[in-house]
């Protein structure tokens, strides 16, 4: 495939959905921000702040000081993953857009990786921990177990290859983020909201290994019992929209890539 652009051409931007990560944030960002600087390209980081009543707000605040790239966004309740993503994408201006975890969980190489692919010409690009070459580290037990058995499911349902569709952490360009336009998902349903909603639309989508570490501060906010009839709801929606008005997705997805050129 051709790359469709200059070198570095393409704004980058990061959403960091934050709750109470006052212990983690400071770390992800010094990582991204040596990284992102290192390879000279264009970019923002927007950090959304969902309501935190910890010192996450202040440490931002004080990492805006000497670093103008980073962006904060403070969010009144209700509180919600899904909610914080939805807002840090409204406020985006670049080309490029990766959610990534405020806990440092992911490796900030893996951001490069994945703009590197978006330049050779695709339209998302799909991490997955659990392909040759990928790895996750210190995942608890329970979730893994449950984590295989959803993503197998979706592989299924939707027939496709791409088997971490339950993780956040993908790159998708403007124009598709916009074609999946309006998200509803209020807490991490909206990570199969994005990638599926991407999926069924036929863009051209590149799967990478990559790495994943768990965290060392704190505890994830997933809930799997409470997430269980969210994911649930979402899957059902976005697959009875593949099945019944793919037509109209389609028609949909055209007009907001051509607005877009």
């Amino acid at each position: 495939m051709n790359s469709e652009n200059t070198k570095n051409s393409l704004k980058l931007s990061i959403v960091i959905p934050a709750y109470n990560e006052e212990m983690n944030i400071g770390q992800t960002l010094d990582g991204l921000l040596e990284i992102l600087r290192a390879e000279k390209m264009p970019f923002e980081i927007l950090v959304v702040n969902d309501s935190c009543i910890d010192g996450t707000q202040q440490l931002v605040e004080e990492k805006q000081k000497e670093s103008p790239e980073i962006v904060l966004i403070n969010r009144t309740l209700p509180r919600g993953f899904g909610r914080a993503v939805r807002d840090g994408l409204t406020h985006c201006e670049g080309d490029v857009i990766i959610p990534v975890m405020a806990d440092f969980s992911e490796e900030a190489e893996d951001v490069i990786h994945y703009y590197r692919k978006i330049e050779e010409g695709y339209d998302c690009v799909f991490g997955s921990r659990f392909i040759r070459g990928g790895h996750a580290t210190k995942y608890p037990r329970l979730k893994l177990v449950v984590n295989r058995i959803v993503n197998r499911m979706m592989q299924i349902l939707f027939l496709t290859p791409h088997n971490d569709l339950t993780n956040a952490f993908k790159a998708y360009r403007r124009h598709v983020i916009q074609s999946i336009m309006p998200l509803q998902a209020c807490h991490f349903n909206i990570t199969i909201e994005m990638s599926l909603s991407a999926l069924i639309r036929h863009y051209k989508i590149a799967q990478i290994p990559i790495g994943w570490n768990g965290r060392s501060w704190g505890q994830s906010n997933l809930n799997l019992r409470n997430m269980g009839r969210r994911y649930l709801s979402t899957l059902l929606k976005i697959w009875f929209e593949r099945v019944l008005i793919l037509d109209d997705v389609m028609a949909e997805k055209e007009e907001n890539k051509s607005g877009d050129s």
